[in-house]
């Protein structure tokens, strides 16, 4: 903190501004600066918000903290500055296509081209190479690299890669994987919990019949009964029907399917497999397996879905509905919200790094023979195939966690009690939306005061247009007229930037690093038939040494938290400088204690603790 003292020759009376340059010397020099503080003659102290790198000779005008919409600003001055701020911010981050039909992305080919106020700081700048190697080091696995393209010998082969971490989740999956149970319960907990819905009727494409489920029903009803009273479930992986699997590696074959899982409610409410059918087109060599079946045709069978269930997970949960969509929030926010703008104030922690993450990602990872081909029956081409085919359910309803709940049949806690992501999602949703809510009430006083706020119909109209690519069907608003609407809209944007990222993203160490339980690809084809399969032949369908060994280190190194992680509720920037803000922030940190507390209570003494939901788990932003 430096102090100086500043002469004037007259009263400047009220300062609306303030500049501020930084000298130039013989070598990169560049500035952060957290913010100004100035105390006048008269004793009154001014705080001018900054949160930004100086790097060059250019002068940096900076408003008071105050937050204010387009609206209060009268005189010219002001409104100059910020609409010079806009114009300015809106040559610096351009949109660009980065794959047709996907939402749009950054205009930059590397992360070192990006403005510097949103690169990584140093403890961020670690590459994802270094990363998954150090992961693989770390994880003592690269040993096994020499022997990448072969087969382990059997399942306990695969704890030789298998780290133990005391008391984890992994191990419990590593004991308990092929247990129907525990298959059942990662469509209600597990990395991807958002697939399963209520079957209303069973598809005329899935010919399962009484006579194949009898054994597994427990009511003494017929399936369709069953079906009437709400106990079937189904999760149905059609989106991968047609796409290409990775053709990078001439010397493996990768193979993908496009299951359909029937799963039932039993007595103790635990939700169970009950059939599988691993394509699309039903037929004589596209068998429906059942928990009757031999022992090893039924697991592998499974495995299949726990591997389609990755795809899906890793590309579209993951990738497209919390990536891809936090950064259309993320440009959008700053080519339309000024730095004085109560939502650029708000939302501008729920940003942090998620440009910055994408661009390396499109930089190392997922781009042409990046990592993500490495390991990934959808690498070569098969992720970008998903997106553009998964853009059609991308809608706002969706994105709107309770109302998607409603959507699928899944949302009654009585009926379906140990859906733990449900549970806590809710809450941490109704928590930030009150939190929405308290701000809104603060900066527009009516529903008008928000249809007259140009600059954030502009900000709604760049999500409509160049991250739903303008689709109707998005059901994105293209304009917002009420502050009821407004709470719902920021609660969509500061969710799925923390709070969803956070429940797919931490949880794949735990629930993908025992490889049998979430294959990234698999070496044979899905059976057509029943009464074949060997122990022996699941091995090999299973991903190879060196497969299983970059796999590792890529889940490893997603579940971290970063250096100096900041979670929800958490902020150290004071963008906002108004007492009533302040006090709706207390407020929102003490609904989120409140909810870290039940959580807590809830997993003592569980052998599987749900927390990804957790607030004090769950970051500010897509950083990782």
């Amino acid at each position: 903190v430096d102090s100086y003292d500043v002469t004037v020759e007259e009263d400047l009376g009220e300062i609306q501004l303030i500049k501020i340059e930084k000298r130039k010397y013989w070598y990169q020099d560049d500035w952060y600066l957290k913010y100004i503080t100035v105390k006048t003659p008269v004793g009154d102290y001014l705080e001018f918000p900054c949160y930004r790198w100086i790097t060059d000779e250019k002068e940096v005008v900076l408003r008071d903290g105050r937050a204010k919409l387009p609206r209060d600003d009268k005189t010219q001055i002001l409104k100059q500055h910020r609409r010079k701020e806009l114009e300015s911010r809106q040559k610096m981050y351009r949109w660009k296509e980065w794959h047709p039909g996907f939402p749009l992305s950054i205009d930059a080919h590397s992360h070192r081209e990006l403005p510097r106020d949103i690169q990584f700081d140093n403890e961020k700048g670690i590459d994802f190479i270094l990363n998954y190697t150090k992961a693989m080091e770390n994880l003592y696995v690269n040993r096994f690299m020499h022997m990448f393209q072969s087969s382990w010998s059997d399942f306990a082969d695969f704890e030789r890669i298998f780290v133990r971490i005391s008391n984890t989740i992994s191990e419990y999956v590593m004991q308990h994987w092929r247990e129907d149970f525990m298959f059942g319960y990662q469509f209600l907990n597990g990395c991807n919990p958002v697939l399963i819905r209520r079957c209303t009727e069973i598809p005329k494409k899935l010919p399962v019949t009484m006579d194949m489920v009898e054994c597994s029903l427990e009511r003494n009803l017929t399936l369709e009964e069953e079906v009437k009273q709400g106990n079937i479930f189904i999760v149905d992986y059609e989106l991968l029907d047609g796409v290409d699997a990775n053709k990078t590696d001439p010397c493996t074959i990768q193979y993908l399917a496009a299951p359909i899982c029937l799963l039932y409610k039993n007595l103790e409410k635990k939700i169970v497999p009950i059939a599988i059918q691993l394509g699309q087109k039903p037929g004589p060599d596209n068998p429906i397996f059942l928990p009757s079946d031999a022992t090893y045709d039924w697991l592998l069978a499974k495995i299949w879905v726990r591997s389609s269930d990755f795809h899906i997970h890793q590309t579209v949960t993951h990738l497209l509905r919390t990536h891809l969509v936090s950064e259309v929030f993320s440009i959008a926010m700053f080519r339309q919200l000024p730095a004085v703008h109560p939502l650029f104030k708000l939302l501008v922690p729920h940003m942090r790094f998620t440009i910055a993450i994408n661009t390396k990602a499109r930089e190392q990872l997922i781009c042409e023979c990046g990592l993500f081909d490495k390991a990934n029956a959808t690498g070569g081409g098969g992720h970008v195939q998903m997106v553009q085919k998964a853009m059609k359910d991308l809608t706002y309803s969706s994105l709107c966690f309770p109302e998607e709940m409603k959507a699928k049949g899944m949302d009654s806690k009585e009926d379906i009690p140990y859906y733990y992501y449900r549970d806590d999602g809710i809450k941490v949703w109704e928590a930030i939306k009150s939190f929405a809510e308290d701000v809104i009430h603060i900066y527009y006083e009516s529903d008008e005061v928000v249809c007259e706020d140009v600059e954030l119909q502009a900000f709604v109209k760049d999500i409509y247009v160049y991250g739903m690519r303008g689709v109707k069907a998005s059901g994105f608003p293209k304009m917002i007229r009420t502050r009821e609407t407004l709470a719902e809209y920021l609660t969509v944007i500061m969710f799925t930037t923390s709070a969803q990222h956070a429940a797919v993203n931490f949880g794949q160490y735990d629930w993908c690093s025992w490889i049998p339980n979430a294959p990234p690809t698999m070496r044979c084809p899905p059976p057509t038939e029943k009464g074949t399969v060997t122990i022996e032949q699941i091995v090999e369908s299973l991903p190879d040494r060196g497969r299983s060994c970059w796999h590792l280190g890529a889940v490893w190194a997603l579940s971290q938290f970063q250096d100096k992680e900041l979670f929800l509720g958490v902020y150290p920037d004071e963008h906002f400088v108004e007492r009533p803000v302040k006090e709706a922030m207390a407020k929102f940190r003490k609904n989120l204690d409140e909810i870290v507390n039940t959580i807590t209570e809830r997993n003592k003494n569980k052998k599987l603790p749900y927390y990804y939901l957790s607030p004090d788990r769950i970051p500010n932003s897509v950083a990782v």
